[in-house]
């Protein structure tokens, strides 16, 4: 099973419509945003998807009920823990507002953690668990669109630059 993951997209449709273009080419199971939308406009491009998608509210999402409608519900606050395939997971935007997170990796209570708000992607493992940061899909702080894909089988993880 694949997932694609993309963060902090910030309103920038074309890099937006770029992700849903590769994770499609990959044949993605699964399309996991990790906040910062902002605008329910953003999320558009997100309807050409040939797999579901969900996701977490980030720091600057503003009009998180336009934001809920627009998705369908798949937007949900965060930390939010999610099983898929024996694989446990949590999604947030922000590292730090997950309590006890490093505890839950000691005790291998955690496969996969996915994360965003940095803008600097990042792919480490912890004992067990994987930690994936795709950085920041939008572009607008680094110059550099990226997203990640993650193949569950493996337990790898990728970062894919958006051109």
């Amino acid at each position: 099973m694949k997932l694609g993951v993309m963060s902090d997209s910030h309103d920038n449709v074309p890099m937006v419509r770029k992700a849903v273009e590769l994770f499609n080419a990959e044949q993605c199971d699964l399309v996991i945003h990790a906040g910062d939308y902002c605008a329910p406009f953003a999320l558009t491009p997100l309807e050409k998807l040939k797999c579901k998608w969900m996701g977490v509210y980030g720091n600057n999402d503003g009009d998180k009920k336009a934001l809920s409608i627009k998705s369908n519900g798949m937007i949900v606050d965060h930390p939010y823990r999610y099983d898929l395939s024996n694989i446990r997971m949590i999604i947030t935007h922000e590292i730090e507002d997950v309590p006890g997170i490093l505890g839950m990796i000691e005790n291998q209570e955690l496969h996969l953690l996915i994360y965003g708000h940095t803008h600097k992607p990042e792919i480490k493992k912890i004992g067990t668990a994987l930690l994936v940061n795709p950085g920041e899909t939008g572009g607008w702080t680094t110059g550099k669109s990226t997203v990640a894909i993650i193949d569950l089988k493996t337990m790898d993880a990728k970062i894919v630059e958006l051109a």
